[in-house]
């Protein structure tokens, strides 16, 4: 199986992904490499609603068969919602990391912030 990165989003060195929603804000995931390397998501420890991060800072815990890993949030903003279906079916990261297995949706301070990057660059980083 290869490994997908969808254009329809940003991505961030530390294997986050970033996409705007109609709304202004972002949802943010895993990418299929990050899930790769995790191996069997078997836990996430999601943030509250109302919390901020800094771009490049840990917003959750993700733990797998292997490791437990952070997820570096790839834009500053506040949660607005975490997806809560993570708590029950943690493997969403591994079988849906761009769809149904999102972390949280983020309220950005500025959507234009920079350090994200396209998904061929993405997939060159990867290699």
């Amino acid at each position: 199986m290869s490994l997908t990165y969808p254009d329809d989003r940003t991505y961030h060195a530390e294997h986050l992904w970033a996409k705007d929603e109609a709304d202004g804000t972002m949802l943010i995931g895993i990418t299929d490499f990050a899930q790769d390397q995790l191996g069997g998501v078997i836990f996430v420890d999601l943030p509250a609603v109302g919390d901020h991060f800094a771009q490049g800072t840990s917003c959750a815990s993700i733990e797998s068969v292997k490791v437990t890993s952070d997820a570096i949030i790839p834009v500053s903003g506040e949660i607005v919602a975490v997806n809560e279906a993570l708590a029950d079916a943690p493997e969403l990261l591994n079988d849906s990391p761009y769809d149904k297995g999102w972390l949280v949706r983020v309220k950005p301070d500025n959507a234009a912030e920079g350090g994200r990057i396209s998904a061929a660059d993405y997939a060159a980083l990867v290699g």
